[in-house]
């Protein structure tokens, strides 16, 4: 291959976070649950007893697959509850719902109740063809209602807690390039039960919304060179969690969690890349940690990584708790 092509095939490969995903496969239905498969794995093969990144403790790890489906892939993003309810899409129109299951000690160790649903369209039916199912952000507001950005055909649509169709509600007013949209989706509780916040996966633009104003456009969040934007979570303090992705297919997936002030000052910054387990991680989830009950303030972290429908590529669920700094 020469230069320019192997350079503009990186580029290619950068933007997906990995291999072309498949075809799409006709959707699980509605109905039984399914049995998901939890691996443990730890921080780093190479050295099992590693338990932390800088200010991140791991909290345990899963390597997530199911002999009953082949839709448990390509999950983008997540939300985890304090009583351990999980919701996770897919981007090719999957809805996961499950619980997450902890030890004593608060690790991470499963994965039950799970149930796994095609994402419906404005019509009821469920959505059809990569172009209109690519679903990527989510945000769950409190009421329960489930907010989800769509890449490819960019937009937001909010599906409604008690069951139903979707509806569209404000999104940013500009134009994506083409799959590189709207991966990061975030309830913004702050501003309101109703507000939420975008972000744009190449440039690092985010916008301000909620379900009856348009969304205004906010800060930049800097990204290093090959560097996206794939998920973001407000933090208590006024604090904000930002998972930055990049790929190539020499050092693979590399992965930063930034933590930032409301000023947009960087409080803590931490990378994820080999040899420690990591793959194309783009959901985020932040919650209490369970040692936020002793009055720390320790914030758990979820990760969780889109396969791409790939055989080189893995769904992984990571937990990592992070301990905010001290006051000055």
């Amino acid at each position: 291959m020469r230069p320019l092509a192997a350079a503009l095939a990186g580029l290619i490969l950068a933007a997906c976070g990995g291999p072309v995903a498949k075809p799409l496969k006709a959707p699980v239905p509605a109905g039984p649950g399914i049995v998901i498969k939890a691996e443990p794995v730890p921080l780093n093969p190479a050295d099992p007893k590693q338990d932390r990144v800088g200010d991140l403790v791991y909290a345990g790890g899963l390597r997530l697959t199911s002999g009953q489906t082949s839709r448990l892939h390509g999950l983008s993003d997540l939300d985890v509850q304090p009583d351990g309810s999980l919701i996770a899409v897919g981007d090719e129109g999957d809805l996961l719902r499950a619980k997450v299951v902890l030890d004593a000690q608060g690790r991470l160790t499963g994965i039950t109740d799970a149930r796994l649903t095609a994402l419906t369209g404005l019509d009821g039916k469920p959505l059809q063809g990569k172009d209109d199912a690519d679903s990527e952000g989510l945000a769950l507001l409190p009421n329960g209602d489930l907010l989800i950005s769509f890449e490819r055909h960019d937009r937001i649509w909010l599906y409604p807690a008690d069951g139903g169709p979707p509806r569209a509600v404000p999104s940013p007013d500009v134009k994506f390039p083409y799959n590189q949209g709207m991966e990061a989706l975030a309830p913004d509780p702050l501003l309101g039960p109703d507000a939420y916040f975008a972000g744009g996966e190449t440039t690092g633009r985010t916008w301000s919304c909620t379900l009856t104003t348009p969304c205004a456009e906010g800060p930049t969040v800097p990204l290093a060179m090959g560097f996206g934007l794939v998920a973001a979570r407000r933090l208590p303090e006024g604090r904000t969690a930002w998972l930055l992705r990049a790929f190539n297919p020499v050092t693979r997936s590399v992965i930063d969690l930034r933590i930032t002030d409301q000023a947009g000052r960087v409080v803590d910054q931490q990378e994820l890349r080999g040899p420690l387990t990591v793959d194309n991680f783009e959901g985020l989830a932040a919650v209490p940690a369970p040692s936020a009950s002793k009055g720390d303030g320790t914030i758990r972290f979820y990760l969780i990584s889109d396969d791409n429908f790939s055989s080189s590529q893995r769904t992984l669920l990571l937990a990592f708790d992070w301990k905010p700094p001290a006051p000055r």
